[in-house]
Protein backbone atom coordinates (compact mmCIF):
# COMPACT_ATOMS: atom_id res chain seq x y z
CA UNK A 1 0.00 0.00 0.00
CA UNK A 2 1.38 3.44 -0.98
CA UNK A 3 0.30 6.40 1.16
CA UNK A 4 0.98 10.13 0.80
CA UNK A 5 0.86 12.21 4.00
CA UNK A 6 0.37 15.96 3.44
CA UNK A 7 0.77 17.72 6.78
CA UNK A 8 2.53 21.01 7.59
CA UNK A 9 3.36 20.03 11.18
CA UNK A 10 6.66 18.33 10.35
CA UNK A 11 6.87 16.51 13.67
CA UNK A 12 3.36 15.09 13.29
CA UNK A 13 3.86 14.27 9.60
CA UNK A 14 7.08 12.40 10.29
CA UNK A 15 5.53 10.56 13.25
CA UNK A 16 2.60 9.46 11.07
CA UNK A 17 5.04 8.31 8.39
CA UNK A 18 7.09 6.26 10.86
CA UNK A 19 3.97 4.71 12.36
CA UNK A 20 2.44 3.78 9.00
CA UNK A 21 5.71 2.23 7.83
CA UNK A 22 5.59 0.03 10.90
CA UNK A 23 2.17 -1.06 9.62
CA UNK A 24 3.87 -2.29 6.42
CA UNK A 25 2.85 0.72 4.32
CA UNK A 26 5.09 2.64 1.92
CA UNK A 27 4.83 6.32 2.87
CA UNK A 28 5.85 9.61 1.26
CA UNK A 29 5.50 12.93 3.07
CA UNK A 30 4.82 16.49 1.87
CA UNK A 31 4.75 19.50 4.19
CA UNK A 32 2.56 21.95 2.27
CA UNK A 33 -0.33 21.92 -0.19
CA UNK A 34 1.68 22.71 -3.30
CA UNK A 35 4.19 19.95 -2.60
CA UNK A 36 1.33 17.57 -1.90
CA UNK A 37 -0.31 18.33 -5.25
CA UNK A 38 3.00 17.93 -7.04
CA UNK A 39 3.53 14.48 -5.54
CA UNK A 40 -0.06 13.35 -6.02
CA UNK A 41 -0.44 14.45 -9.64
CA UNK A 42 2.99 14.77 -11.24
CA UNK A 43 5.46 12.48 -9.46
CA UNK A 44 4.49 9.41 -11.48
CA UNK A 45 3.28 7.57 -8.38
CA UNK A 46 -0.28 6.30 -7.90
CA UNK A 47 -1.11 6.57 -4.21
CA UNK A 48 -3.74 4.32 -2.69
CA UNK A 49 -4.60 6.83 0.04
CA UNK A 50 -3.72 10.50 0.62
CA UNK A 51 -3.83 11.67 4.24
CA UNK A 52 -4.51 15.37 3.78
CA UNK A 53 -4.38 18.04 6.46
CA UNK A 54 -7.00 20.71 5.85
CA UNK A 55 -5.14 23.80 7.10
CA UNK A 56 -2.09 23.77 4.85
CA UNK A 57 0.27 26.56 3.75
CA UNK A 58 1.01 27.05 0.06
CA UNK A 59 -2.35 25.66 -1.00
CA UNK A 60 -5.22 25.11 1.43
CA UNK A 61 -6.27 21.49 1.91
CA UNK A 62 -9.74 22.29 0.58
CA UNK A 63 -8.22 23.53 -2.68
CA UNK A 64 -5.91 20.51 -2.87
CA UNK A 65 -8.90 18.20 -2.49
CA UNK A 66 -10.84 20.02 -5.22
CA UNK A 67 -7.88 19.90 -7.61
CA UNK A 68 -7.34 16.19 -6.98
CA UNK A 69 -10.97 15.56 -7.85
CA UNK A 70 -10.80 17.76 -10.95
CA UNK A 71 -7.71 15.88 -12.13
CA UNK A 72 -9.57 12.56 -11.75
CA UNK A 73 -7.01 11.41 -9.19
CA UNK A 74 -7.94 7.87 -8.17
CA UNK A 75 -6.39 8.11 -4.71
CA UNK A 76 -8.73 7.97 -1.73
CA UNK A 77 -8.50 11.11 0.43
CA UNK A 78 -8.60 11.05 4.21
CA UNK A 79 -8.86 14.63 5.45
CA UNK A 80 -7.39 15.64 8.82
CA UNK A 81 -8.34 18.83 10.64
CA UNK A 82 -8.44 20.40 14.05
CA UNK A 83 -12.00 21.58 13.30
CA UNK A 84 -14.33 18.85 14.51
CA UNK A 85 -17.87 20.21 14.13
CA UNK A 86 -20.47 18.40 12.04
CA UNK A 87 -20.48 21.33 9.61
CA UNK A 88 -16.72 21.04 9.13
CA UNK A 89 -17.01 17.33 8.43
CA UNK A 90 -19.82 17.89 5.93
CA UNK A 91 -17.80 20.62 4.20
CA UNK A 92 -14.76 18.36 3.92
CA UNK A 93 -16.72 15.46 2.49
CA UNK A 94 -18.60 17.71 0.07
CA UNK A 95 -15.26 18.82 -1.40
CA UNK A 96 -14.55 15.25 -2.45
CA UNK A 97 -12.78 13.75 0.56
CA UNK A 98 -13.58 10.08 1.14
CA UNK A 99 -13.26 10.24 4.92
CA UNK A 100 -12.68 12.80 7.65
CA UNK A 101 -10.74 12.44 10.90
CA UNK A 102 -10.64 15.27 13.46
CA UNK A 103 -7.50 16.06 15.46
CA UNK A 104 -6.41 14.88 17.93
CA UNK A 105 -6.89 11.31 16.80
CA UNK A 106 -5.85 7.85 17.96
CA UNK A 107 -3.20 6.41 15.66
CA UNK A 108 -4.98 3.03 15.64
CA UNK A 109 -8.09 4.73 14.24
CA UNK A 110 -6.04 6.42 11.52
CA UNK A 111 -4.62 3.05 10.46
CA UNK A 112 -8.07 1.44 10.49
CA UNK A 113 -9.55 4.22 8.36
CA UNK A 114 -6.69 4.05 5.85
CA UNK A 115 -7.14 0.29 5.49
CA UNK A 116 -10.90 0.76 5.10
CA UNK A 117 -10.33 3.28 2.30
CA UNK A 118 -7.95 0.87 0.59
CA UNK A 119 -10.61 -1.84 0.62
CA UNK A 120 -13.04 0.60 -1.01
CA UNK A 121 -10.49 1.55 -3.67
CA UNK A 122 -9.91 -2.02 -4.87
CA UNK A 123 -12.00 -5.00 -5.89
CA UNK A 124 -13.19 -6.83 -2.80
CA UNK A 125 -10.57 -9.17 -1.35
CA UNK A 126 -11.02 -11.67 1.46
CA UNK A 127 -9.74 -10.52 4.87
CA UNK A 128 -7.10 -13.28 4.74
CA UNK A 129 -5.29 -13.74 1.42
CA UNK A 130 -4.65 -17.39 0.62
CA UNK A 131 -3.07 -19.42 -2.16
CA UNK A 132 -2.49 -23.09 -1.53
CA UNK A 133 -0.91 -23.44 1.91
CA UNK A 134 0.33 -19.83 2.00
CA UNK A 135 -1.76 -17.16 3.71
CA UNK A 136 -1.41 -13.52 4.74
CA UNK A 137 -3.59 -11.70 7.25
CA UNK A 138 -3.00 -7.97 6.57
CA UNK A 139 -4.95 -6.82 9.63
CA UNK A 140 -2.81 -8.92 11.99
CA UNK A 141 0.39 -8.46 9.97
CA UNK A 142 0.93 -12.21 9.99
CA UNK A 143 1.86 -14.70 7.29
CA UNK A 144 1.83 -18.49 7.42
CA UNK A 145 2.76 -21.48 5.32
CA UNK A 146 1.25 -24.89 6.10
CA UNK A 147 0.08 -23.46 9.42
CA UNK A 148 3.57 -22.33 10.48
CA UNK A 149 4.09 -18.63 11.17
CA UNK A 150 6.60 -16.99 8.83
CA UNK A 151 9.16 -14.54 10.25
CA UNK A 152 9.03 -11.90 7.51
CA UNK A 153 10.53 -8.43 7.40
CA UNK A 154 8.30 -5.50 6.37
CA UNK A 155 9.30 -5.56 2.69
CA UNK A 156 9.06 -9.36 2.46
CA UNK A 157 5.59 -9.18 3.98
CA UNK A 158 4.57 -6.41 1.59
CA UNK A 159 5.79 -8.32 -1.47
CA UNK A 160 3.98 -11.50 -0.42
CA UNK A 161 0.78 -9.57 0.32
CA UNK A 162 0.87 -7.85 -3.08
CA UNK A 163 1.53 -11.09 -4.95
CA UNK A 164 -1.33 -12.87 -3.19
CA UNK A 165 -3.68 -9.92 -3.75
CA UNK A 166 -2.82 -10.03 -7.48
CA UNK A 167 -4.58 -13.43 -7.64
CA UNK A 168 -2.30 -14.94 -10.25
CA UNK A 169 -1.58 -11.75 -12.19
CA UNK A 170 2.07 -11.04 -13.02
CA UNK A 171 3.42 -8.18 -10.91
CA UNK A 172 6.39 -6.32 -12.38
CA UNK A 173 9.47 -5.37 -10.38
CA UNK A 174 8.57 -1.73 -11.04
CA UNK A 175 5.12 -2.20 -9.52
CA UNK A 176 6.58 -3.97 -6.50
CA UNK A 177 9.05 -1.14 -6.01
CA UNK A 178 6.27 1.46 -6.29
CA UNK A 179 3.73 -0.28 -4.04
CA UNK A 180 5.96 -1.76 -1.34
CA UNK A 181 8.83 0.71 -1.11
CA UNK A 182 8.61 4.53 -1.00
CA UNK A 183 10.38 7.61 -2.31
CA UNK A 184 13.63 6.62 -0.59
CA UNK A 185 13.97 3.54 -2.82
CA UNK A 186 16.53 3.63 -5.61
CA UNK A 187 14.76 2.49 -8.81
CA UNK A 188 18.08 1.11 -10.08
CA UNK A 189 18.84 -0.91 -6.97
CA UNK A 190 18.55 -4.67 -6.56
CA UNK A 191 16.14 -4.26 -3.64
CA UNK A 192 13.35 -6.26 -5.28
CA UNK A 193 15.61 -9.15 -6.27
CA UNK A 194 17.27 -9.31 -2.85
CA UNK A 195 13.91 -9.18 -1.04
CA UNK A 196 12.43 -11.79 -3.38
CA UNK A 197 15.36 -14.10 -2.74
CA UNK A 198 14.94 -13.80 1.04
CA UNK A 199 11.19 -14.30 0.79
CA UNK A 200 11.57 -17.44 -1.31
CA UNK A 201 14.05 -18.84 1.18
CA UNK A 202 11.69 -18.22 4.08
CA UNK A 203 8.72 -19.69 2.22
CA UNK A 204 10.69 -22.89 1.66
CA UNK A 205 9.80 -25.78 -0.63
CA UNK A 206 7.97 -26.45 -2.82
CA UNK A 207 8.41 -22.97 -4.34
CA UNK A 208 5.28 -20.89 -4.86
CA UNK A 209 6.62 -17.70 -6.47
CA UNK A 210 7.23 -17.87 -10.20
CA UNK A 211 9.53 -15.54 -12.16
CA UNK A 212 8.06 -14.63 -15.55
CA UNK A 213 10.87 -13.64 -17.88
CA UNK A 214 10.90 -9.96 -18.86
CA UNK A 215 7.63 -9.43 -16.97
CA UNK A 216 7.87 -9.91 -13.21
CA UNK A 217 6.65 -12.32 -10.58
CA UNK A 218 3.47 -14.15 -9.71
CA UNK A 219 1.97 -16.77 -7.46
CA UNK A 220 0.02 -19.02 -9.85
CA UNK A 221 -3.67 -18.99 -9.02
CA UNK A 222 -3.97 -22.71 -9.76
CA UNK A 223 -1.89 -23.43 -6.63
CA UNK A 224 0.45 -25.70 -8.51
CA UNK A 225 4.09 -25.72 -7.31
CA UNK A 226 6.50 -23.92 -9.62
CA UNK A 227 10.05 -24.78 -10.59
CA UNK A 228 12.63 -22.94 -8.56
CA UNK A 229 14.11 -20.11 -10.57
CA UNK A 230 16.52 -17.38 -9.58
CA UNK A 231 15.12 -14.07 -8.30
Amino acid sequence: MRVLVVEDDAELADAIGIGLRREQMAVDVAYDGLAGLERALFAGVEYDVIVLDRDLPGRHGDDVCVELLAASCRSRVLMLTAAATIEDRVDGLSLGADDYLPKPFAFAELVARIRALLRRAQPALPPVLTCGDVSVDPARLSACRAGALLDLGPKEFGVLELLLAAQGRVVSAEELLERVWDEMADPFSSAVKVTMSRLRRKLGDPPVIETVAQAGYRIPADHEPVDRVPA
